[in-house]
């Protein structure tokens, strides 16, 4: 496995009347604070539920968008900058956490990169590189130039709590359970945002493709304004308990004796936009970890979340293909994977190198 840590490395680097969710807080309960068992970010909650935004035309579904939305095909320029790089990486080794994009000239790539995060931003919400030429060079030489290209996304940020930058998506055999993500398996995993628990939340996912599976693993993604937008119009009591806070399980990713739970809003907004914490699995697991019984106007919540996302006409299929680095946005991006098999041959089983990348707080898991 190619998991690198961060154990010596520094850096300077908003319906219905409202859930009285505030009577279960204890007295002195603070934003952020870990009491009770749970990490509070109930301060991103929307003070004002009669005042939910209207997400109305501000999304897509899988009719309005097509592969030239998000795919940036590399020129021959940017071809040559790759080769330049892995010559000048092999010549002069050094720790993959110490390259950085400013080490070469690389203006065609920095283009490439421009608008794939303005694809995230304001196009389709992901994009996808195409690709580097996994078979002309060594694969830790390739690592090091989807990490160095990824900080064009965003700083590069831990993955867990014990400091993984880079985190292999592969199956490990384990059985998906609690302290075992389902990145690390290969059962299929539903809507969702990637670490929707977690106190900082990554802006950006990066996957880069060594292997695809045999059969299945297939990446879809959604709108989440689209979401959102169905909500308003199907289940607008429901839509609106989703913007107070509920738990969800933190799957391990803490110190031990931490709070096993964070208790965040499923939707909130920053600076005009959409920020969603999507995962509905987490939120009943972390119920079940509180040793809590989620409130019937939750339960009720979940189940339409379920049923709106379930929708086909929302999903788009992207498979990822060997060489093919993809971009997604966090916050406004819902995305799932399938179940898979993998290859017979166990030296091209599925494997993807996952990045992070967010602005906010530290580089450390927590941020």
């Amino acid at each position: 496995m190619h998991e690198i840590a961060i154990s010596s490395l520094t850096s300077d680097w908003l319906c219905q009347p409202i859930f009285l969710w505030q009577d279960i807080l204890s007295d002195g309960f603070k934003g952020g604070m870990n009491m009770d068992g749970m990490i509070d970010l109930s301060g991103e909650a929307l003070k004002d539920l009669s005042r939910i935004p209207n997400c109305r035309g501000r999304g897509w579904i899988a009719a309005d968008v097509s592969a030239p939305d998000w795919t940036i095909e590399l020129d021959a320029a940017a071809m040559q900058e790759i080769a330049a790089m892995a010559e000048v990486m092999q010549k002069h080794p050094l720790p993959t956490i110490l390259r950085r994009p400013e080490q070469f000239e690389i203006p065609h790539l920095q283009a490439a990169y421009a608008k794939a995060k303005d694809i995230c931003d304001n196009g389709a919400g992901f994009a996808v590189i195409d690709r580097l030429p996994l078979d002309e060079y060594d694969i830790e030489t390739m690592i090091d130039i989807y990490w160095t290209l990824g900080q064009l996304m965003g700083p590069n940020v831990a993955q867990k709590w014990d400091g993984t930058m880079i985190y292999d998506v592969t199956d490990t055999g384990k059985k998906y359970g609690y302290g075992v993500r389902g990145s690390a398996t290969s059962v299929e995993l539903v809507f969702h945002t990637d670490n929707a628990f977690g106190i900082q939340v990554p802006d950006y996912v990066g996957l880069m493709c060594r292997y695809p599976a045999k059969q299945g693993g297939l990446s879809r993604f959604c709108s989440l304004y689209t979401v959102h937008e169905r909500m308003e119009d199907t289940y607008p009591d429901e839509l609106s308990r989703l913007y107070q806070p509920m738990h969800f399980d933190r799957q391990a990713e803490h110190a031990d004796g931490e709070a096993r739970t964070s208790f965040a809003p499923f939707f909130s907004w920053a600076d005009g936009k959409l920020r969603c914490r999507a995962n509905s699995s987490l939120v009943r697991k972390g119920y079940d970890v509180a040793g809590t019984q989620m409130d019937a106007p939750l339960i009720d919540a979940l189940h339409a979340i379920d049923e709106v996302t379930s929708s086909p006409d929302l999903w788009v299929e992207a498979p990822l293909e060997r060489g093919q680095i993809q971009y997604l946005n966090n916050h406004e991006l819902g995305h799932y994977r399938s179940e898979f098999e993998d290859s017979d041959d166990p030296q091209k089983k599925r494997h993807l190198y996952r990045l992070w990348h967010r602005h906010r707080g530290g580089i450390n898991y927590d941020g």
